[in-house]
């Protein structure tokens, strides 16, 4: 009976390891190969273009934007969806969801009609006074934040659900203000939440390409993100710069996983 479960154990891990390295294992040892060993450097090569490095620049700079705003207003809707009941609280729940269950090109078109500066509902007044949201850093900022919405508020709600309130009604009950019982109680608790949605809000951000293609225009050295510059490098034959470029973006993000992985306490890796 031991034998026959080992056996299974291998073959469902293998199946598993055989599914991940056709999926997600070779394509991006194919990149690497493209990268490095197809007769060029070709990541020196993309850096060594003003117009790659201030891509890069633009989207790691949205990116934080995204992962700030995000990390701020998750955190808070995760202990208001958690801790209180009101009025609409399964809907309001339910449309945090949209932003990964929508298309982004969907919400590019949808960012466009809001804030775009000739029709848009707030862009319009906004252009009249001088202000221009889409085709501009500003809407990137808005396109990212808006796709990786979820993430963070996603990876805390469950964590909140397990502490309970028992700690915080006892700081409470001991003198304890709220500001006290957020920033030693609450935020430790769920601190490990916090920052694996932060890391998938960066994965997310950095990723992006439709809803910010939409609102930005891609204009070279203004509004081109790194995702952007990978579809025009590779449109213009520059195949190796393209690849290295989608290198240097899935590495920050493997990066960002990894250094959690390691950091974080092994009581809270067992515990998930």
């Amino acid at each position: 009976m031991m034998h026959e479960r080992t056996v299974g154990s291998w073959l469902r891990g293998g199946i598993v390891t055989i599914y991940l390295f056709f999926l997600v294992g070779w394509p991006l040892l194919l990149i690497i190969q493209q990268t490095f060993f197809a007769g060029e450097n070709y990541l020196a090569l993309a850096l060594a273009e003003e117009e790659v490095r201030n891509a890069i620049w633009l989207t790691l700079t949205a990116a934080l934007w995204a992962v700030v705003l995000n990390t701020i207003f998750g955190v808070a809707l995760g202990i208001i969806l958690v801790r209180y009941e009101f009025p609409g609280r399964r809907i309001m729940s339910s449309l945090l969801d949209l932003p990964i269950s929508v298309s982004p090109i969907v919400v590019g078109l949808a960012l466009l009609l809001a804030y775009g500066p000739v029709d848009g509902v707030i862009g319009g007044p906004l252009a009249e006074l001088g202000l221009q949201i889409v085709y501009s850093f500003p809407a990137i900022v808005l396109a990212v934040t808006f796709v990786s919405l979820p993430l963070v508020l996603r990876a805390v709600i469950p964590v909140l659900q397990e502490i309970g309130t028992d700690q915080e009604t006892a700081a409470r009950s001991l003198g304890a203000s709220g500001w006290q019982v957020l920033t030693r109680i609450t935020l430790p608790a769920i601190k490990w939440a916090v920052i694996y949605g932060v890391v998938l809000t960066l994965a997310r951000a950095i990723g992006e390409y439709g809803a910010v293609l939409i609102v930005s225009g891609g204009i070279v050295n203004y509004t081109e993100t790194a995702t952007i510059a990978v579809q025009r490098l590779h449109q213009g034959f520059a195949t190796g710069q393209a690849y290295a470029v989608g290198f240097l973006l899935a590495l920050i993000v493997v990066a960002a996983l990894v250094i959690v992985t390691i950091l974080r306490p092994k009581e809270d890796q067992n515990g998930d």
